[in-house]
């Protein structure tokens, strides 16, 4: 069964950093891209960060770029998603998520993912 879960969400005051992980389990990860979504209370879900299979390529949301990183490492199965200079708007529950095919360069629209994380909770005070 193939299974995705984040972690490193919490409570950080605007200005604070978190580091958030996505383990995979059930799969070999590497021939997968992988994005970073996140849903804040009464919002939609909208795209933050995507990282094609090798790791070479990236892309952001606007609203995070300069601020957030993604990387991954394919040994041990987990994507990465470094969070600098939180702000309250970036308050919302992060998931992680599969594409659906091997080898495709990453999108930034939901429907393309098939396998997603339960999610983790960031918390930005100002």
């Amino acid at each position: 069964q193939v299974r995705l879960a984040e972690s490193g969400g919490g409570l950080v005051q605007a200005g604070g950093s978190l580091k958030l992980s996505c383990k995979a389990s059930g799969l070999t990860f590497d021939t997968y891209s992988t994005g970073w979504f996140r849903q804040a209370s009464g919002k939609v879900r909208e795209f933050v960060a995507a990282i094609d299979w090798s790791g070479r390529t990236t892309w952001y949301a606007d609203s995070v770029k300069g601020r957030f990183t993604i990387s991954r490492d394919n040994a041990k199965n987990a994507v990465y998603l470094q969070m600098d200079s939180l702000r309250p708007e970036d308050t919302a529950e992060y998931h992680c998520a599969k594409d659906q095919d091997p080898h495709r360069m990453p999108s930034m629209r939901p429907r393309e993912y098939d396998v997603w994380g339960q999610g983790t909770q960031v918390t930005v005070s100002s």
